[in-house]
């Protein structure tokens, strides 16, 4: 604990001296101490790494308890909370290949094994269930706990006995008397009745039947495909999300996005439809979708244009219409060639308690309030010091880098990923613009997860709020490494802990 803490504490025990020790107090005790928890992964030089090693995508469950990981080469790895730990740790659960590579003769095209999206569905008992999804099948995986028994006793003799008549259990034998006991039996009489006659002379015949026996062996977690969704998509698949009712989901391509109940595999219904008759008309794509975390019948999208889209499937089966638009209105004297790629939408998120709406772009991270619509409460710039090196970012393909972006559990603080293995946490970044105490208590969180450095490098924002700053504005744009980018993480629904993609490795990192 630093000086800072046992200062607070000290005051802390000395109690009732002023409402501005107390205000104090409080303010150093909800500053979160963000520090590295975990990696797994091999931390080799990133020019050795496999691609088929890269993680595409993270989620923690609803519980925080497990963790899953999906990665370029279709592998699904989970992990479970190690709870003998005090902090946030995590350990190895199991591992299942979810997808293969394929080729689609039709279309002479092949579709890549790599995971794009896994969402997990929550836990009424002891197995775990999750959706995992590739450019084009979603697959339902059932994850349970299997016990192993292997055959102990399994052979038939046959031995004389005094007692003819005399029925005997000797665990594990079963003897039986021939003659009164299998002419019971109607599974294949026709044996019956010739082992009987055969020795129906012999009075002092008995056969021992010796049923098998199983014993445990041992316990394994087993991964089982129940539902395989497929054919549904002619587009790259983007996203899945599924309903708060647990029944229904939705996938989304660049064109289309299909609604699925989780029992029927083989139906799926169309609820936004965007392309064109003419394909030379297309100016949009879908980018990202996510149903609304408590209204089941709302879900939003986002396109290349900037624009996310509320719908309420309540109002017609096709949703051409939004209920709601988001869109921010752009001068267009400040249109240039990079303006159409850098204000495509990225990712686009629900915060929990479905009031705010986070969208990331290659630039900015904006935050919507659901209930405003003409701009967003908050822009967050993250790449400023790359606005004049647009052209280096097009050449080596770095400005098409799709950045996620997470809420976290109580819907105040943002976090998003950079290059050079940077994410930024914007803790408390949802506040009331009236309310001074809640601006006061705005921070940046700059960290890396890198295998070199975890440090911490903490800033007060408000001293930058007004312009719109960020620490990872103020990098050396000649020092960045575009290979090294966090595109993507996730938080811990109930606490302070962050789960980030970096390349091959995973990175826990929490304020336990």
């Amino acid at each position: 604990m630093d000086s800072t803490d046992n200062n607070s504490n000290n005051n802390n025990n000395n109690n009732n001296n002023n409402n501005n020790n107390n205000n104090t107090n409080s303010t150093n005790n909800n500053e979160a101490n963000w520090k590295f928890s975990q990696c797994f992964g091999d931390k080799g030089d990133i020019e050795n790494i496999t691609e088929a090693d890269i993680i595409s995508t993270v989620e923690f469950d609803h519980t925080g308890e497990f963790l899953a990981t999906g990665d370029r080469g279709g592998r699904v790895v989970l992990f479970e909370r190690n709870e003998s730990k005090s902090n946030c740790e995590y350990k190895f659960y199991t591992e299942f290949q979810s997808h293969d590579a394929e080729f689609d003769y039709l279309k002479s095209l092949e579709i890549e094994e790599k995971i794009n999206k896994i969402k997990w569905l929550k836990r009424f008992n002891q197995s775990k269930f999750l959706l995992s999804t590739n450019d084009k099948t979603i697959k339902l995986w059932k994850i349970y706990e299997k016990q192993i028994k292997l055959v102990s006793e399994n052979n038939n003799n046959i031995s004389n006995t005094g007692n003819n008549n005399e029925l005997t259990n000797n665990s594990p034998i079963s003897t039986i008397n021939i003659q009164n006991q299998l002419s019971s039996f109607q599974t294949n009489p026709d044996l019956i009745k010739t082992i009987i006659n055969s020795n129906s002379n012999n009075s002092n015949f008995m056969a021992k039947i010796k049923l098998p026996r199983l014993s445990y062996h041992d316990t394994i977690t087993a991964a089982q495909p129940k539902k395989i969704f497929a054919n549904a998509h002619a587009y790259h698949i983007n996203s899945i999300s599924i309903n708060s009712d647990q029944e229904t989901f939705i996938s989304s391509d660049d064109l289309r996005i299909n609604l699925w109940n989780l029992n029927i595999e083989d139906q799926s219904f169309n609820i936004v439809d965007i392309k064109p008759t003419n394909m030379e008309e297309l100016t949009e794509v879908i980018t990202s979708s996510e149903f609304h975390p408590n209204d089941c019948n709302l879900f939003m999208y986002s396109s290349s244009k900037g624009i996310i889209k509320l719908n309420d499937m309540r109002m017609n089966s096709l949703c051409d219409n939004h209920c709601k638009i988001f869109e921010e209105y752009m001068d267009p004297s400040n249109h240039n060639f990079f303006t159409e790629i850098t204000s495509s939408i990225s990712d686009v998120k629900f915060s929990n308690n479905g009031r705010y709406i986070a969208s990331r772009d290659y630039m900015t991270v904006k935050i919507w309030d659901i209930n405003m619509e003409n701009k967003p409460i908050k822009t967050i710039n993250i790449h400023e010091q790359l606005r004049e090196r647009l052209c280096d970012t097009y050449e080596n393909d770095a400005i098409f880098d799709k950045f996620e972006v997470q809420f976290s559990g109580d819907s105040k603080s943002i976090m998003t990923g950079s290059y050079n293995n940077n994410f930024m946490i914007y803790q408390n970044s949802i506040t009331n613009e009236c309310n001074k105490s809640e601006i006061e208590n705005e921070k940046e969180i700059l960290l890396q997860a890198d295998k070199s450095a975890f440090k911490l490098k903490k800033l007060n924002s408000n001293s930058n709020r007004r312009k719109n700053l960020s620490m990872i504005n103020k990098l050396d744009p000649d020092s960045i490494d575009f290979k090294k980018s966090i595109l993507h993480s996730s938080w811990h629904p109930n606490e302070n802990s962050v789960a980030i993609a970096a390349t091959n490795n995973l990175y826990i990192f929490s304020t336990l």
